[in-house]
């Protein structure tokens, strides 16, 4: 994984900052998965890359801001149940201008009224 000396290239950098800051490994185990040594890398690449570890009340606000952000499965079949819906609210208007259409065109060819002419009957 090494270029040039003692020197890792930066997406190897990157990749091992934030596995450390996505997960619950330590500096200690994830020098000893990958192989290098150096008391203070992730760290310094940390900086390089204008990362921080979240401090215990940012992670818990993040764990509370997920819960709160997490539909329950009633809102989640609500949405599947509105999205059925509005497909076939899109059918129907489709099909209803399709025979407004057929009984324009049979009015024209045949030249007859088919449609029913609002107002009362005298």
């Amino acid at each position: 994984m090494r270029t040039n000396g003692n020197r890792f290239p930066d997406d190897f950098k990157l990749q091992v900052v934030q596995e450390y800051l996505s997960s619950d490994i330590s500096q200690l185990e994830l020098k000893r998965k990958y192989n290098f040594g150096g008391n203070n890398n992730i760290n310094n690449w940390m900086r390089k890359f204008g990362l921080s570890k979240p401090s215990e009340d940012q992670k818990e606000l993040h764990r509370f801001m997920e819960k709160e952000i997490q539909k329950s499965s009633l809102e989640q079949s609500l949405e599947l149940r509105i999205k059925k819906l509005e497909e076939e609210l899109k059918r129907e208007q489709f099909r209803t201008k399709a025979l407004s259409t057929m009984i324009d065109i049979a009015e024209r060819e045949l030249k007859v009224d088919i449609r029913k002419k609002s107002g009362a009957k005298r």
